[in-house]
């Protein structure tokens, strides 16, 4: 099948195939979630779902990339992929335990789902509640059921689970307590700094919390095996730039949440709005300039700027004057691309988050 590589073909592709797919396995899971036995964890699942099913349909359009026949495998990988991300997230963030060595055990969960073969275990082990009826479990197994059937899945597995580490490690920091945040994540990145452009740690952070590589290797490990320097220039284009320019809107848009709520955000450590501008443009043209190599590389540069568009059509940002006035600067950089997408947002608009 071949790879949209129009603006206006990846949107009917999106509304098409991907869109209806993503939301016949999010069906699956919610009604999985809402019989969970533990009433904290059921209502933390669902939560998830409800408000972040904008991240599935998003991470399912790498579906497009798969082999003709395998597409719905590989977005029943990417459903089940992100909905533990998420759920994991919300634990995390709603926890009343503050304790690393509960967020590592939760996290271990994402390293044992590009694992098969990996027996998943109880990954609740150090927080109060512990009985989701085999929930995270299930969307363990689901992705291993997935992955252990790509041809290519063995070549790139590792490359997989060094993204899931960053993810991971991230998570960790991030949700420890706000005291030692900052200087534990300053840490962390100054063991990988060496093995990194020239950034920040707030970056490097950002560009570490993105699934998107991890979803585009699944993609193509599913039309063949692949070779080890394939799977290093896929895993190098998508770590650090796009998952960056992914995260780092991310957080743009939830800048007014995360002050009313004192949570962390990495966009409030640029000195100013002129220095997040140019830090974003750097960040978004490093990002188009490391897919050119890239087989299908018009589709991840449409990706790159539908990313734009997709963040900045959120009301949060329509809905605030400050942020808005912002947001126009950024799709100006987008290009023609950007404003296509932005002005069609009403066909595929991020759900409100």
């Amino acid at each position: 099948m071949k790879v949209p590589t129009k603006p206006w073909t990846l949107l009917y592709r999106i509304r098409q195939e991907t869109l209806p797919a993503a939301h016949d396995e999010l069906d699956k899971w919610k009604e999985k979630a809402s019989e969970i036995p533990n009433e904290e964890l059921r209502e933390q699942a669902l939560a998830s779902i409800e408000a972040k099913t904008f991240h599935c349909e998003g991470g399912t359009v790498y579906g497009l990339l798969a082999e003709e026949g395998r597409q719905a495998d590989v977005i029943r990988f990417i459903v089940a992929y992100q909905t533990i991300s998420d759920y994991l997230d919300n634990l995390c963030d709603r926890s009343t335990s503050l304790d690393e060595r509960d967020f590592r055990s939760l996290h271990r969960s994402m390293y044992h789902a590009l694992t098969p073969g990996e027996e998943p275990d109880n990954y609740y082990e150090y927080r109060e509640e512990q009985d989701d009826g085999g929930y995270l479990a299930s969307l363990v197994t689901t992705c291993q059921d997935v992955l252990k059937d790509l041809p290519g899945f063995a070549d790139a597995q590792e490359a997989m689970r060094r993204l899931s580490a960053y993810y991971c490690d991230l998570q960790v920091y991030k949700h420890i307590d706000k005291s030692q945040r900052e200087d534990r994540l300053e840490s962390w990145f100054a063991q990988h700094k060496q093995d990194l452009p020239p950034m920040t740690w707030y970056e490097f952070s950002a560009c570490s919390g993105s699934t998107l590589g991890i979803f585009c290797l699944a993609a193509y490990t599913s039309r063949r095996k692949m070779m080890a320097d394939e799977v290093s220039e896929m895993k190098n284009a998508y770590f650090p730039w796009v998952q960056g320019l992914h995260i780092m809107l991310d957080y743009f848009i939830d800048q007014v949440e995360d002050r009313e709520e004192e949570d962390l955000n990495f966009v409030f450590y640029y000195e100013n709005e002129e220095e997040m501008v140019q830090r974003f443009r750097h960040i978004k043209e490093s990002a188009e300039a490391s897919i050119q190599t890239l087989p299908d590389w018009k589709f991840h540069q449409l990706i790159n700027k539908g990313l734009i568009a997709l963040y900045l059509s959120d009301k949060k940002v329509q809905e605030d004057k400050e942020l808005k006035g912002t947001a126009k600067r950024f799709i100006r950089f987008g290009g023609l691309p950007t404003a296509f997408f932005y002005l069609n947002r009403s066909k595929w608009a991020r759900q409100p988050s």
